[in-house]
């Protein structure tokens, strides 16, 4: 393998893709903050709240593959500068949405968002792979997202800040306070792909035609790679419960230990914020520590994490339950991927495209989890997030060696 493309110049490369997680993190934290803000503003139900997660997250389901695609042949670097700029436009598009005062375009201007936030996951996650020293893969990409968390820990409450308003303010000054900020986002997303085009990255693409030369294995297809198809599976489950918990806990807050927004944004700070030390710790253990096996520990607490509180019924102890799951979820996402797609070759920005599609788990395990609030009770209603983790626990312990079988 030539060790130099593989190893070696690849720290500007690493150091841009750091930004990439960033930004985002930050985006799609924000979605956390629009939930119970349009839900106040337009009356809306949680199922109706649900449909900004179900629009932005939908867009992996339409988009993924089609992105892979296009990296392909196009190259990992043209992708990340394509999704800021989709990305951009979608944050631009706010500003004509809160000026119409209509939520179903709000939830189109989130959809073409969330297509650049696609093209920059497709591109992305791969790129760290492929660039990775052999065997670190895991570790590397989970020190990468960590600044993903980083974004997520400061995006409630800057988002808070900047969005929410004084409740005795009238419903046009409510819904334009998000058009400053997210026309600011647009602003520096468009400056940061200006700077990708101008800086010399590696064409990952010759990394993976040496991870195919090197395998022999004669498979003719990425779908008969049996761990990438239940990786794909674990993805679809992990984004599905990590969202679904993250867009319901300043309500869950709200209605258990009775904070305002503002308050329960701060604390939401808190969950996002386990998951940056998480994965900050979780980097260097996975240089000790067998990432399955981190990933089966992890998946089980957090299981162990929502019994305790559901039957907990509220208070102290369902909160810091719930907010504890954000540093055992640190580490699942780059994991399950890195297992997802170890040894793939030429046909991994194709299972990066098909693994992002799962990605659609955060736009449909919300909703089903609001339809369960609306029709049952808001605690009880987590039972369909711990589900989701009982699958992870599978992928950990059997599921990510499904091809040595």
């Amino acid at each position: 393998m030539n060790t130099q493309v593989k190893q070696g110049g690849n720290t500007t490369a690493l150091t841009v893709l750091t930004s990439l997680f960033f930004m985002m993190g930050f985006i799609t934290c924000l979605n956390d903050i629009l939930i119970p803000h349009l839900k106040a503003i337009f009356d809306l139900t949680y199922t109706q709240a649900m449909l900004i997660q179900f629009c932005f997250f939908s867009a992996y389901a339409i988009m993924s593959i089609p992105m892979g695609i296009l990296v392909e042949k196009l190259g990992y670097k043209a992708g990340v500068i394509g999704g800021f700029l989709i990305a951009a436009l979608g944050c631009v598009l706010f500003y004509p949405a809160a000026g119409s005062h209509s939520y179903p375009i709000f939830l189109c201007a989130l959809f073409i968002l969330a297509s650049g936030i696609v093209l920059l996951q497709v591109a992305g996650n791969p790129y760290v792979t492929l660039l990775a020293s052999p065997g670190k893969e895991s570790a590397t990409l989970t020190l990468i997202q960590a600044f993903n968390s980083l974004a997520t820990t400061i995006a409630p409450p800057l988002g808070a800040m900047l969005i929410f308003v004084d409740a005795s303010a009238s419903q046009a000054e409510r819904i334009s306070s998000v058009q400053i900020p997210y026309l600011g986002l647009a602003g520096f997303m468009i400056l940061l792909a200006v700077a990708v085009k101008f800086i010399h990255l590696p064409d990952a693409r010759k990394v993976a035609e040496e991870i195919t030369e090197a395998n022999h294995d004669g498979k003719t297809s990425v779908w008969q790679y049996k761990h990438m198809v239940l990786g794909a599976v674990g993805i679809f489950c992990y984004v599905g419960g990590e969202v679904a918990i993250g867009s319901l806990m300043i309500n869950v807050l709200e209605e258990t230990a009775g904070l305002d927004h503002a308050s329960g944004a701060n604390y939401l700070a808190i969950y996002w914020g386990g998951a940056m030390v998480g994965r900050f710790i979780g980097s260097a253990l996975m240089n000790r520590i067998a990432p399955n096996k981190y990933l089966a520990f992890n998946a089980a607490t957090v299981v162990s994490l929502i019994v305790i509180a559901i039957l907990a019924g509220g208070g102290p102890v369902t909160m810091w339950s719930l907010l504890a799951i954000g540093f055992f979820n640190s580490i699942m996402f780059p994991t399950i991927f890195s297992l997802g797609t170890k040894g793939l070759g030429k046909f991994t920005s194709k299972a990066s495209g098909i693994i992002c599609t799962c990605i659609v788990g955060g736009a449909i395990v919300p909703v089903i989890q609001g339809w369960a609030i609306d029709n049952f009770s808001l605690l009880p209603s987590y039972i369909i997030p711990a589900i989701c983790y009982v699958y992870i626990l599978y992928f950990a312990v059997k599921g990510y060696k499904a091809d040595e079988a």
